[in-house]
């Protein structure tokens, strides 16, 4: 007796601005794993459905995966429409696992259903979105997480490692791996703190720590202590402590840290100065201390880094 298909609906929202080269490139991929697991004597196939958020969501009768790709451009994903938060919703209550890439986590962070989990989202992002969804754990360092019924991807591209865990989390991991050999994508694990770059924030409207933020830009490779930095803000040292981390959202020690790692980043991609030289022009002695750091924020040596997009 032959063994019936099981059949994966999965629903990708097409709402405005939607990054288009995901909507379909989702589809294509999980249409074109269905070969690959035909060719694996599996019995299960992807049944994809593409829907716009308005009244094509009614048509929808089944969904084991709803799918939130990136967003182009526009400002849909910050005030997504109450129906399609209802669908979402219902979805989930009904068993679907939910997907974001990149600005998608806002529509899902939207329903309420991040709350006390933890998500990831483009890391240019991330400031807005832990403004506006406090109780998200966002991590931003990783490019996909996997939180079981909700999947969360980072980037612009990051559809094509989420159509990958999807593939993976559905079939096996073998027919994720024959599907990106086929289509020529990494398959190994990545991290999205490898392309972000720091970008503090000096929106925040303290004019005293802003000028102490200013000052660490111009003198990064100089020694920086927290009494020198409380002295520029004219405040003591616990309250400028407080203010600094309420404004910029980090410790004055780790924000030393990350500017002067983004300094190196620049310096490895644009020069052949080796890291020694680099660590020493930064404002550190000891190299194999920077070198812990640096690899504490990027995830990979400077060697790695050097040869990853150098």
């Amino acid at each position: 007796m032959t063994k019936p298909t099981k059949v994966i609906h999965v629903v990708i929202i097409d709402y405005p601005n939607a990054l288009q080269s995901s909507v379909h490139g989702l589809k294509e991929m999980l249409l074109l794993s269905n070969q690959i697991v035909i060719d694996n004597n599996l019995d299960i196939k992807f049944d994809v459905q593409v829907v716009k958020p308005n009244k094509e969501l009614e048509s929808v009768s089944q969904s084991d995966v709803v799918i939130l790709p990136p967003n182009l451009d526009g400002s849909y994903h910050n005030a997504p429409p109450e129906q399609l938060l209802a669908f979402i919703n219902k979805a989930h209550q009904r068993g679907a696992i939910l997907c974001s890439a990149c600005a998608g986590a806002f529509i899902l962070a939207e329903t309420g259903l991040l709350d006390n989990r933890a998500a990831t989202t483009h890391w240019q992002l991330a400031d807005k979105f832990n403004e506006r969804y406090p109780k998200v754990t966002l991590k931003i360092e990783s490019l996909l997480i996997n939180d079981g019924d909700i999947i969360s991807a980072g980037g612009l591209m990051s559809w094509i490692d989420l159509g990958l865990e999807i593939v993976a989390q559905f079939t096996k991991p073998h027919i994720m791996r024959t599907l990106g050999k086929y289509l020529i994508v990494d398959t190994g694990k990545r991290e999205q703190r490898y392309y972000g770059s720091f970008t503090p924030k000096f929106n925040h409207g303290n004019q005293q720590i802003l000028q102490v933020q200013h000052h660490i830009q111009a003198n990064h490779n100089q020694p920086l202590n927290i009494s020198t930095l409380a002295a520029l803000a004219y405040m003591g040292e616990r309250t400028f402590l407080r203010k600094f981390t309420s404004a910029t959202t980090m410790k004055p020690v780790q924000y030393i840290q990350k500017v002067r790692v983004q300094k190196a980043c620049e310096l490895l991609e644009s020069t052949t100065q080796s890291f020694e030289q680099i660590a020493l022009n930064i404002g550190y002695d000891d190299v194999n201390s920077f070198r812990k750091v640096f690899i504490k924020i990027i995830g990979l040596t400077p060697s790695a880094f050097k040869a990853r997009f150098v």
